[in-house]
């Protein structure tokens, strides 16, 4: 068997799959998300390390004594640790929802600095990225950073605990916004904008590296010391392989409480929007990923206001009986901080067109369709950097027929639904057993492990529906204007502030 282990921003993953694809075991610990101060997200790095030890020994005991051929990790990405010299935290984990860089963030694009910051390093200026964490804590914290030796993120923490060894790897590398990926290395120009040298940053090695377990560890968890540990990648380029949505023309399209969507490309692209981040899977594949930071939970959210529960699939039952198109009713649903917006804002939410006619049920279909429309504008400017011929959906919102439904239809491309895989430990073990020479090739990796994930179900799509949804999808622009236009009215009458720009 190989162990796949995804440590999140809420629980820590250990799955064991066996190489000819016939069993897994999975176990799964939790650990909190702290909160101490309103935008700080935070975490502290040993709780996880406990949690991941214990996923894993739990997960090793339920192989029944199999042999571990290796473990391979993935990682939330764009967290951010101070280490001092022996190697001791003195900072929790800055999570990637964690926005105090927010003002940060805003300056670099003000200054016009973050198209060549993109442009380097693949990765938009945004909050959640490292650069500005580093930036906050230089203008902020100074004594501190006088005080940290080492600058980590989660992956890199993880890897010294289970090694030994302090290395970070190329895709988590991506997502600091301080390595060039043009030239596979640190960026002397970020690094001084960060106020860091490279000597405080962890070697970067290949995706497919592989490293030895402590004996420490190795009795911890019931494997044997040395066993091989692949360093593995992120968590989003890992979501794309374990779904088997690496075909150059094969779009993923993943949608739980936000959603995302990513592509696989030769080397490393960036777009002079500043819209989509580029990291690597591989040294010569690399994940395109443009985000929304609002997808099922929009309806999670008219659960609650709407019929006082959560009650999400009587509500798309509800909404599933109402028109295409809600009968002129459009939602914005910008409820929280949209990740893809660089500022770490959103404008407002809004439903527009609302009339004494519109029913419950018209609010979440208007809701689903707002999140739809989302993400196919950006299918639609991804398709200025690569094209993107069909779909694969994952995610537990693509359970529900609706979402599927208006899903595909604004598309309007083939769209298969993923099969029921755990698509990031799967891709995870899939790269690990592709790092240690089992497999060729990736697309091998993953149907050795689970031979059925390649397939998935064909959404159909219905003609009138696109048609009826192509036509929103032209109104959108516009409609954000419209919301854009309101959140400044709101700032001029000491509203809550919240209007930064969206883009269509």
């Amino acid at each position: 068997m190989i162990v796949g282990v995804d440590v999140g921003i809420t629980a820590a993953r250990a799955v064991a799959f066996a190489l000819d694809g016939t069993a897994r075991h999975v176990a799964t610990r939790e650990y909190p998300l702290v909160e101490p101060t309103p935008g700080w997200q935070v975490q502290e790095p040993d709780v996880l390390v406990a949690a991941t030890l214990a996923a894993m020994s739990a997960c090793v005991a339920g192989t029944a004594g199999a042999e571990v051929v290796a473990v391979a990790l993935s990682s939330a990405r764009y967290g951010l640790i101070g280490l001092d010299a022996a190697m001791t935290p003195v900072t929790p984990l800055l999570t990637r929802r964690d926005t105090r860089s927010s003002e940060a963030a805003r300056a670099l694009r003000l200054s016009g600095q973050s198209r060549e910051l993109h442009r380097l390093t693949g990765t938009p200026v945004h909050p959640k990225n490292p650069l500005c964490k580093l930036l906050w804590f230089a203008r902020h914290e100074p004594y501190l950073c006088t005080a940290t030796r080492w600058w980590v993120g989660l992956k890199d923490y993880l890897l010294h605990r289970l090694t030994g060894m302090l290395v970070t790897e190329l895709s988590s590398a991506c997502g600091t916004g301080m390595f060039d990926v043009h030239r596979r290395a640190w960026s002397s120009a970020v690094l001084d904008l960060a106020g860091v040298s490279e000597s405080q940053l962890p070697p970067v090695l290949p995706t497919t590296a592989v490293l030895r377990l402590s004996p420490t560890v190795g009795r911890a968890v019931g494997l044997p010391s040395g066993t091989p540990v692949v360093v593995g990648a992120g968590d989003g380029p890992l979501r794309s392989l374990g779904a088997a949505a690496i075909g150059h023309t094969v779009g993923g399209l993943t949608l739980g409480a936000t959603g995302a969507l990513r592509t696989v490309v030769g080397a490393p692209r960036t777009d002079p929007t500043e819209t989509f981040s580029c990291g690597a899977l591989t040294e010569d594949a690399w994940v395109v990923r443009g985000a929304v930071g609002n997808g099922g939970n929009v309806v999670r959210w008219a659960g609650r206001v709407l019929a006082d529960d959560d009650a999400t699939p009587a509500l798309l039952d509800l909404a599933a009986r109402i028109a295409p198109g809600s009968d002129g009713l459009v939602m914005l649903p910008y409820l929280r901080a949209d990740e893809a917006s660089p500022e770490g804002y959103a404008p407002p939410g809004a439903f527009l067109g609302l009339r004494s006619g519109h029913s419950r049920g018209h609010l979440v279909r208007a809701a689903v369709e707002g999140v739809c429309l989302q993400l196919g504008g950006l299918r639609d400017r991804l398709a200025d950097l690569t094209p993107i011929g069909s779909v694969r959906l994952t995610g537990g919102a693509f359970r529900s027929p609706l979402w599927r439904e208006v899903m595909a239809a604004v598309l309007d491309c083939p769209v298969h639904v993923a099969g029921p895989a755990d698509h990031v430990t799967l891709g995870a073990a899939a790269l690990g057993l592709f790092a240690i020479g089992h497999t060729a090739d990736l697309p091998a990796a993953v149907t050795q492990l689970d031979p059925g994930v390649a397939g998935g179900e064909p959404v159909a799509v219905d003609p009138a529906l696109t048609a009826a949804y192509r036509g929103l999808r032209t109104r959108l622009p516009a409609l954000i204007t419209v919301a854009n236009r309101l959140g400044e009215i709101l700032d001029e009458v000491g509203g809550v502030g919240l209007s930064a720009p969206a883009r269509p």
